[in-house]
């Protein structure tokens, strides 16, 4: 096949499913045209059978803003000509959906088609959709898809109850590579951020309110008064200023380290003891679903999809939205119990392996592609 997929290249989920996806296509033969207003950073280096189609941004002193969803329905329209594609599978919503139901409909009008496939990853639907003035844009672009797929059951249920969708919608769960994420001893890392053989917690975001980001820091305070433990925070946006400022406050700044970006979790997962996921909406978590994979227990919020993918008291424990005392209560029990902990990774890494492995997820978007073009 040969199949366009649009994104936001950024540190996402949407964009790391999405790039992740189109790269295990291209690894299976297929042709993956990237169309994006940046190169997705996953991107990293060359892939055969990956092509990538920068949407261009005019700048004109009548436009006061830039109009991204009619220049991503133009490059859209050129690649779907010109490289004959069979299918467009857009992520998120807004306006990807939108931008790619109006470059179907001008394919009509030359006797031309081409299907749409969109899968929703979560504020999409549960954030930016309910705003009024989206709501009805982000319905009928759900409607006039040829296909749907969400992240995750919980998802799905939003999406049908938010918007009194009568659609069919697939689940397909989002995937790891447990090749590349797996229980590995970074020794030198490890040593680095923990050179007095402290516990290691990490989260991994975009540092937006929705994920709670400064409850990873009251966690590890209250830790801090029973176990000698460093908290690493990856991942940059709008709350790291006020997670610097109650560092600050608290006094952590030895005990916790802002690594920013980047691009080596695998290594960084892999050197750390627990993972916290405090968020207030989390459509499937997959930040958690990657340190799972390389045995590390998730400790996380009631909230979405989570519960999909983490199973209480077996490879994690999951606690009400803000219930910080109860989170830190929950990591010292596993933190000061080596044969529970144990048992916790274990099943950590074979929940991800058996159940959420990219070679299990990837055929379902391939036979679900197939099913869309021969519907």
């Amino acid at each position: 096949m040969k199949i366009g997929i649009t994104c936001y290249p950024t540190y996402g989920g949407s964009g790391v499913v999405a790039t992740e996806l189109g790269k295990e296509l291209a690894m299976a033969g297929h042709e993956v045209h990237f169309i994006s207003y940046a190169m997705p950073h996953r991107l990293n280096h060359f892939f055969d059978n990956i092509y990538y189609h920068e949407v261009e941004m005019s700048n004109y002193p009548l436009f006061e803003h830039s109009l991204y969803g009619l220049s991503l329905t133009s490059k859209m329209l050129e690649v779907i000509e010109y490289e004959k594609l069979d299918l467009i599978h857009v992520h998120y919503a807004i306006p990807h959906a939108v931008s790619g139901y109006m470059a179907k409909q001008v394919l009509k009008k030359k006797n031309s088609d081409i299907k749409i496939i969109t899968t929703l990853h979560g504020t999409d639907i549960t954030l930016v959709g309910l705003e009024p003035s989206f709501l009805p844009l982000v319905k009928f672009s759900i409607e006039e898809s040829d296909g749907v797929t969400t992240v995750s059951r919980f998802l799905k249920e939003k999406t049908i109850t938010n918007y009194y969708i009568d659609k069919e919608i697939e689940v397909i769960h989002n995937f790891v590579d447990s090749e590349l994420f797996k229980p590995s001893a970074n020794q030198a890392f490890k040593e680095k951020v923990a050179p007095n053989g402290e516990k290691v917690l990490v989260h991994v975001s975009n540092f937006r309110p929705v994920k709670r980001v400064p409850d990873t820091i009251r966690i590890l305070h209250r830790v801090l008064d029973e176990i000698p433990t460093k908290l690493l925070l990856v991942g940059d946006g709008p709350d790291r200023s006020e997670c610097e400022r109650l560092v600050r406050e608290l006094k952590l700044e030895k005990n916790v380290y802002f690594l920013g970006k980047q691009d080596g979790l695998s290594e960084i997962l892999s050197s750390s003891d627990l993972f916290l996921m405090p968020s207030q909406s989390e459509s499937f978590g997959l930040s958690a679903l990657e340190a799972m994979s390389c045995g590390v227990p998730v400790i996380s919020s009631s909230v979405g999809g989570l519960p999909e993918l983490i199973v209480h008291n077996q490879t994690g424990y999951i606690a009400e939205i803000g219930d910080v005392n109860r989170m830190a209560k929950y990591t010292v029990d596993l933190l000061t119990n080596d044969k529970k902990y144990k048992a916790f990774s274990e099943n950590s890494r074979k929940r991800s392996v058996n159940n959420f492995e990219k070679k299990l997820i990837i055929p379902k978007y391939i036979d679900y592609y197939e099913k869309v073009l021969n519907s």
